[in-house]
């Protein structure tokens, strides 16, 4: 199991740098392309998409998993004893991870519809 949330984890850092990971995710922003100059906006969409390739997803991550080992072995040696505090970092780890790297994911999506509001499109979602 353990391996399985590890080799997870690696494939969703590994992606969370990519250019239009957006795809991937299933979280391609919904533009109102009325009357929008179709080529205009793949060049901006391209441009906005490199603004938000600058997010530290993998950081986040790590941030997150630091955080949530050193309290999950807090929580597990206040409950438990040494075993309990070592699978309470395991767990807190893989938690964190995750939740760093959405909240990098989420941080890509802001950028990248923010930079094509600003460019003057309607973005939907």
């Amino acid at each position: 199991m353990n391996r399985l949330i590890v080799g997870g984890l690696g494939m969703l850092l590994g992606c969370a740098g990519c250019s239009g990971v957006e795809r991937l995710t299933g979280q391609e922003p919904i533009v109102d392309m009325h009357g929008v100059n179709v080529a205009q906006f793949e060049q901006d969409l391209t441009e906005c998409r490199l603004y938000a390739d600058q997010v530290p997803v993998g950081r986040q991550a790590a941030t997150g998993a630091v955080a949530g080992a050193a309290t999950g072995a807090v929580v597990g040696a206040v409950i438990g004893d040494s075993r309990t505090a070592s699978r309470g970092a395991g767990v807190g780890a893989a938690t964190g991870t995750l939740r760093g790297a959405a909240g990098g994911l989420q941080d890509r999506q802001h950028v990248l519809r923010n930079c094509l509001r600003n460019r003057g499109y309607a973005v939907l979602n």
